[in-house]
């Protein structure tokens, strides 16, 4: 099987810990090499955020298990790359 490199995964989560201590603390879960987080939404209780995190052969439960144990959920999983690398997307006449 192919090694998933980059997950995009929408995520809901407290206020609590801030978005940096969450992405550090994503960011440093076993097989994760690197993670941006993206404040999408802002309610009175809980942000939505997109989280990308990259790495050489991702392992999606022990994200998942560090997101949850930072109080937030997986709501979906909005892109996967695997491979050898990571292919980007390209636009095509369709997107214009």
């Amino acid at each position: 099987m192919a090694p998933v490199r980059r997950l995009v995964v929408d995520v809901l989560k407290p206020h609590d810990p801030p978005l940096l201590e969450f992405t550090e603390r994503v960011s440093e879960t076993d097989s994760v090499d690197g993670a941006t987080t993206s404040l999408i939404e802002l309610d009175q209780e809980v942000q939505n955020v997109k989280v990308t995190v990259e790495g050489d052969a991702l392992d999606m439960s022990a994200i998942e298990s560090t997101i949850e144990s930072l109080g937030g959920t997986v709501h979906s999983v909005d892109q996967v790359a695997c491979g050898e690398y990571v292919v980007d997307d390209q636009p095509t006449l369709q997107d214009g």
